[in-house]
């Protein structure tokens, strides 16, 4: 087995130049140095490193920069545009690059020898509405292949499977739905090469199997259309077809390159067709991985069992896994003391595109982590041990989201080619206009991606998907409730509102020129609930509420909220807690509120306050 990996140097996520293979412990390259009239760092340097760098005395540096306004020491770390003007300044260009090494393998990129590579069987996710047979099928096409084995290994032990046809295998990953499905991609993992989509023939398209489709899209993988149900009376597999059509889903015989088997997972009838599909198209992917190296993959899930300690199914995608390999899984390590199937059986060895269940962990890892092999134990648990400081020190620095800024400075320095987005709008045709409209604006150097486009409040979903596709949320007469905001907050995911088309159009034609600048930003500053109304005389409808975020503050602009629609928008004429007015109520407290020109309020809605604020400086 190979020791030796491929790594390379990236130019800000740009492929920029090749390191010759070298062992998993050798010497990490010089961050600093000058190569060919070029100086190339690779992480913070200090005037005294940048000088010494370049041959021009410290003093020299700091006088020039003093000059500049710019007040440094010779040991104080200078930040990428100061190094600039210092090398500029002296006739240096200038260059950062990252270093990808063993401490970050989920960046490798590996370059196997084509003659190394072998073919390697596709991993298979199926997804669909909740009742449309999903986990019918499932069943269905692992007690197809019950006859193959024993009677002890009915049971599935671990979430994914493996199926025989033709002589080749195909690997099944059973996911709880296609939240998990995305929730894992946001973390990095990119486990799935085929999607098949479950759509039941009697009940057609419903709003998850257009969350399904967005999430495929959004993963880059193949899709084949399973329509379920054929057994029953109203089946109608060409309504499904149709339907699909307007979601860029175009089968084979409307002139597309999208496979469609209809099945029923109740009689059994159609699976093989679906599993002989499956093989078709992963034949057509022409998968191939190199057995010959370290392995490489990703945690499907982890539990702690009690007798045997933290326990993992891992998905193997490259090279081979062996019983006493040495790994580092996400901020952990250990040494794989055994491997089972999914049919409980001890396994000594496990290729790409295998699922296994391991036991050997120092801790239970996360689903989605990437793990990978190393020479040997100490190795393992040095590189671990780095990830989690780097990982702690990131968390205590807090790293900041793709923000609408941050779009903008990539888009202004060349570094953004395409902007997703996700539209939530509170009618069907706003979400199809906005999409359109937006869709228009790509040119030859800036594309714009509409991940997904539909009617109804922002959800939990909605974050996930952006959080794992590095896409903004366009909200449009709608606005998203407290959890959904926090969730959007936690996932550092940006979420912009609007209520007048041509303005969201504007923000975007902006962007696109790396021209936008905020001045004045919209400031939640809390949220209320309707828990009872009270009719007064000369006042009209008072509102009693309870506040379930942040706080309310009297004469702010408020908006009120109905199944996450906004029904109006103006501002408090009074704010009391009992009798007497306040100034503020905060969370967890009642309050009684009346709001200016507007008496249809209901009992269960959401009155949000909110101000306008001058954006800080970063």
């Amino acid at each position: 087995m190979k020791k030796n990996k491929s790594f390379k140097k990236k130019d800000e996520g740009r492929r920029v130049s090749n390191v010759q293979e070298r062992p998993h412990n050798a010497k990490k390259a010089d961050y600093a140095k000058v190569n060919g009239g070029v100086f190339v760092y690779t992480k913070p340097i200090s005037v005294a490193e940048l000088s010494a760098a370049i041959n021009v005395p410290a003093t020299a540096i700091i006088k020039y920069l003093f000059l500049q306004g710019k007040g440094v020491t010779i040991n104080q770390i200078l930040d990428d545009e100061t190094i600039g003007l210092v090398c500029l300044q002296f006739n240096y260009d200038f260059k950062k690059e990252k270093l990808v090494d063993a401490e970050h393998f989920e960046e490798i990129e590996i370059q196997d020898d084509p003659k190394d590579l072998k073919e390697r069987g596709p991993v298979v996710t199926i997804m669909g509405h909740v009742d449309h047979g999903k986990t019918s099928i499932i069943d269905a096409i692992r007690h197809s292949d019950l006859a193959s084995h024993e009677a002890g290994g009915i049971s599935q032990a671990i979430g994914a499977y493996q199926r025989e046809v033709h002589g080749k295998k195909i690997t099944i990953i059973d996911t709880p739905g296609h939240a998990a499905f995305t929730a894992m991609r946001a973390r990095g993992a990119s486990v799935t090469d085929i999607c098949v989509l479950v759509v039941a023939a009697d009940d057609g398209v419903m709003p998850q199997t257009l969350e399904a489709i967005d999430h495929a899209k959004a993963a880059g993988c193949e899709i084949i259309v399973a329509v379920n149900k054929m057994d029953k009376p109203g089946a109608n597999p060409r309504h499904v077809k149709e339907q699909l059509l307007s979601h860029e889903i175009v089968a084979e015989d409307y002139g597309g390159d999208v496979m469609f088997v209809e099945v029923s997972a109740k009689t059994g009838a159609g699976i093989p067709d679906l599993l002989d599909a499956i093989a078709l198209k992963a034949e057509m992917l022409e998968l191939k991985a190199n057995p010959s190296r370290y392995a490489m993959g990703t945690v499907l899930e982890a539990n702690l069992d009690k007798g045997e300690g933290p326990k993992a199914t891992l998905l193997i995608q490259n090279g081979t896994l062996k019983t006493g390999d040495s790994v580092v899984v996400g901020e952990i390590y250990g040494k794989i003391r055994r491997m089972t199937n999914e049919y409980g059986q001890v396994v000594k060895s496990a290729g790409p595109s295998t699922p296994v269940s391991v036991i050997g962990l120092s801790a239970v890892p996360a689903a989605g982590d990437r793990f990978m092999t190393f020479a040997n134990e100490k190795e393992a648990r040095d590189i671990a041990e780095k990830r989690a400081l780097a990982k702690k020190a990131q968390a205590l620095a807090g790293t900041s989201a793709m923000s609408l800024e941050d779009l903008n400075n990539l888009v202004s320095q060349g570094e953004i080619q395409t902007i997703n987005v996700i539209i939530k709008a509170d009618t069907d045709g706003a979400a199809e206009a906005l999409k359109h409209s937006l869709e228009k604006l790509a040119n030859d150097q800036i594309k714009i991606k509409v991940i997904s486009a539909a009617a109804g409040a922002i959800s939990d979903n909605d974050v996930t998907l952006a959080s794992a596709s590095g896409a903004i949320i366009y909200g449009f007469n709608i606005r998203p409730d407290a959890r959904v905001r926090q969730k959007a907050e936690e996932e550092h995911v940006e979420i912009r509102l609007h209520r007048i088309i041509y303005e969201l159009i504007d923000e975007m034609t902006a962007l696109m020129k790396g021209m936008y600048k905020a001045e004045l930003v919209e400031k939640v500053t809390g949220q209320a609930e309707v828990r009872t109304l009270f009719k007064v005389s000369k006042i009209g409808t008072i509102a009693g509420c309870y506040v379930t975020i942040g706080s309310i503050k009297a004469n702010s602009k408020v908006r009120v909220l109905r199944d996450g629609q906004i029904v109006y928008e103006g501002e408090l004429a009074s704010l009391k807690r009992f009798k007497d007015d306040a100034k503020e109520v905060k969370q967890g407290y009642e309050c009684g509120l009346n709001i200016s020109n507007f008496n249809d309020i209901k009992e269960g809605d959401i009155v949000e306050g909110y101000e306008m604020v001058e954006k800080e400086e970063d």
